[in-house]
């Protein structure tokens, strides 16, 4: 009687689709969750070597939440590789840009640091307000 684990290949993964509503979250909890399911675990088949992730749409990326004095202390940095070229910004100046880029550098530095993040950030999908352009998608919509 020989028991053999089944591995997971790329046909078994299925990919569903999650509503994720920022409105009044904190940033670092609802960046974990939304990172656990681009990678796919919570799913019984999850294995670290395949994308077994689900597609997530963030809506009010702009109502999303920080603790404490985050608003002014948080920085952002970003250096072009010139001198003089490195810029520091606060977090109220990139949520005032653009709310997306939070969300999106949040979520990306809790994926994996390898060639399978590009293809899960892909699957994430942020909006400012209520209105996203995948309801067709939702069963429950």
């Amino acid at each position: 009687m020989n028991k053999v684990t089944e591995t997971t290949k790329v046909k078994d993964i299925t990919r569903e689709w999650h509503l994720v509503d920022a409105k009044g979250k904190i940033l670092g909890r609802i960046a974990t969750e939304i990172a656990q399911k681009l990678m796919g675990k919570n799913k019984s088949y999850y294995v670290p070597n395949l994308d077994c992730g689900d597609h997530v749409v963030l809506t009010n990326a702009d109502r999303v939440e920080v603790s404490g004095n985050k608003e002014q202390n948080k920085k952002y940095t970003n250096y072009s590789g010139y001198p003089g070229g490195l810029r520091t910004r606060t977090y109220a100046e990139v949520k005032k840009q653009s709310a997306e880029e939070v969300i999106r550098h949040a979520v990306r530095g809790m994926l994996p640091k390898n060639k399978l993040r590009a293809e899960m950030l892909k699957r994430l999908h942020v909006f400012n307000g209520e209105e996203h352009k995948f309801t067709d998608k939702f069963i429950n919509n």
